[in-house]
């Protein structure tokens, strides 16, 4: 066991006794190593953040739990491992839900610049026309006007979330309609 490791673990024992300044000095050392620790297990940076504070929140929530009798690297690490994987069966979840959207190359197809004032080819413009409004005016305000999620969300007067879930829902559809395929049906 490393001197740093028995300097975490004598700080833990001090955090349970309630000496807050010991708290924070180990919270303060621990978190490069915990960076170190699951960036070399994620390699998406902002993926990784997310991880280590989720180790923090975790190690706070069970910081009872730790017998100072024992190795402190070995615990930290545990909690770490457990919110790697964590974070890895989210991304799958997340993965097999989500469909991405079209091809900025098929976006770019279905517009026809010779038209005039209508930024849309007809193809297009009958598809979106098919659509449920809710969904037609996502697709229409995030991909025809360009706006952002929350841009949109406020000019539709609905939560970011439900947004994303019409403009999710619009896109399948348009997927359907212009004659690609669609893996969940």
């Amino acid at each position: 066991m490393s001197e740093r490791e028995l300097a975490w673990g004598r700080w833990m024992a001090s955090a349970q006794a309630g000496d807050a300044a010991a708290y924070e000095a180990l919270l303060r050392e621990i978190v490069p190593a915990l960076r170190v620790f699951v960036g070399a297990r994620l390699r998406e940076t902002s993926a990784a953040e997310d991880v280590v504070q989720n180790v923090l929140l975790s190690l706070h929530r069970a910081r009872h739990t730790y017998e100072p009798s024992r190795p402190f690297g070995p615990w930290l690490r545990t909690i770490a491992r457990n919110a790697i994987s964590d974070a890895l069966r989210a991304r799958g979840r997340r993965a097999e839900r989500e469909t991405s959207l079209p091809d900025a190359d098929r976006i770019a197809d279905l517009r026809e610049p010779a038209r005039g004032d209508a930024p849309l080819s007809a193809r297009m413009e009958r598809a979106l026309a098919e659509l449920p409004p809710a969904q037609r005016e996502a697709v229409e305000l995030i991909h025809v006007r360009e706006l952002s999620v929350l841009e949109a969300a406020t000019r539709a007067g609905v939560s970011v979330s439900a947004l994303k879930v019409r403009a999710h829902r619009g896109y399948k559809a348009l997927r359907i309609l212009l004659g690609g395929r669609e893996r969940d049906v």
